[in-house]
């Protein structure tokens, strides 16, 4: 199926110059004296490289054909992080940290994510938009600071790093937009 420039919203997948791609945003530029343009930022999908194209009104592209499937998150080893197909526990497959990207850090062992495969081969993974962690390192709030709803930094049960507000502590659990990696708020208290 062919997609028109207009039609290239988030998440839409396409063929760009005989690969694969996801958009992550579009804008539309109105310049003087100048046709419109859209302006992609696209990532590939198989090497997870970010660019950024303005494209002409007539440009026409290849709608992708990707299928998605549930997979479950087994285990990191060094860079390669290791998912099962939720189905088949048997039917394993690795993906380098490059392609998954900044996702890796908000990856849990056992969480179902959604794969996304191109042409037959699993490409890359993409995370739940909020996901719950634990809370395991959080510096005490100082008294008389949390009235002011400042920030400070937490380690979640993943090993990242992420801001919340001062009045989190070690063993609550909190939301993350894994997209964004910002806190939505405060799901249970430790």
């Amino acid at each position: 199926m062919s997609l028109g420039v207009n039609q290239l919203k988030q998440k839409t997948f396409f063929i760009y110059e005989g690969q694969p791609y996801v958009v992550l945003e579009t804008h539309h530029l109105k310049m003087q004296q100048r046709r419109p343009t859209v302006q992609v930022k696209m990532r590939n999908l198989i090497n997870a490289k970010i660019l950024e194209r303005n494209f002409a009104q007539s440009d026409v592209f290849e709608e992708a054909d990707v299928e998605k499937q549930k997979v479950k998150y087994l285990y990191a080893h060094r860079d390669q992080y290791w998912f099962c197909q939720e189905s088949n526990q048997s039917q394993r497959f690795e993906l380098k940290q490059e392609i998954i990207g900044y996702s890796a850090k908000f990856l849990k062992a056992n969480v179902i994510l959604e794969a996304i495969a191109f042409e037959g081969k699993i490409i890359t993974v993409e995370l739940p938009v909020k996901m719950e962690f634990k809370v395991i390192e959080a510096p005490p709030a100082i008294r008389g600071n949390t009235a002011q709803g400042g920030v400070k930094q937490v380690k979640i049960e993943t090993g990242a790093t992420i801001n919340v507000p001062l009045f989190i502590n070690q063993d609550d659990v909190v939301r993350i937009n894994t997209e964004t990696g910002e806190y939505v708020e405060r799901v249970e208290k430790g």
